[in-house]
């Protein structure tokens, strides 16, 4: 009898232990069981040089999404970005996408200037004014050989 008490008391902590790790795979890989709770946008940009997939996507420095997915469109020469917004955000046509960096030499980041037309895009809508990142190292290298003018 004593040895089925210590066989119980360990099944139930490895029980409890795997749904432990569960639970912390669900939080930590940001998995939705239940329905989706988001929209997707997309923004054709000239260059997405350094952007990635997961990587933030910011409204008034707030994070309202995540970059979904990067294709390239050959018809228009242009990358194009799919853009997985929260369904409680709302963008306008007029809105505008830039990509902009974390810091000096971070991660890269999607911003959206939300517009206010009156007129909100839908899911699978598309964000027409675009930015694309800003080139650092081209910049030094103006810089650094005479290219840019000073004021």
């Amino acid at each position: 009898m004593r040895k089925f008490h210590h066989e119980m008391v360990a099944g139930i902590f490895v029980v409890i232990g795997l749904v432990c790790i569960g639970y912390m795979t669900v939080k930590l890989g940001k998995v939705k069981l239940l329905g989706d709770d988001a929209y997707v946008l997309y923004a054709k940009f000239t260059s997405v040089s350094g952007l990635r997939v997961g990587n933030p996507v910011e409204m008034f420095g707030l994070e309202i999404g995540r970059v979904e997915g990067l294709e390239m469109d050959q018809k228009d020469q242009a990358a194009v970005v799919a853009l997985k917004i929260k369904k409680s955000v709302k963008v306008y046509d007029d809105a505008i996408a830039s990509i902009k960096t974390a810091g000096l030499i971070g991660d890269r980041y999607v911003s959206i200037d939300p517009g206010g037309s009156g007129k909100m895009l839908v899911s699978g809508g598309a964000i027409r004014d675009t930015e694309p990142p800003l080139d650092i190292g081209e910049l030094i290298g103006k810089y650094a050989f005479g290219s840019v003018k000073k004021d």
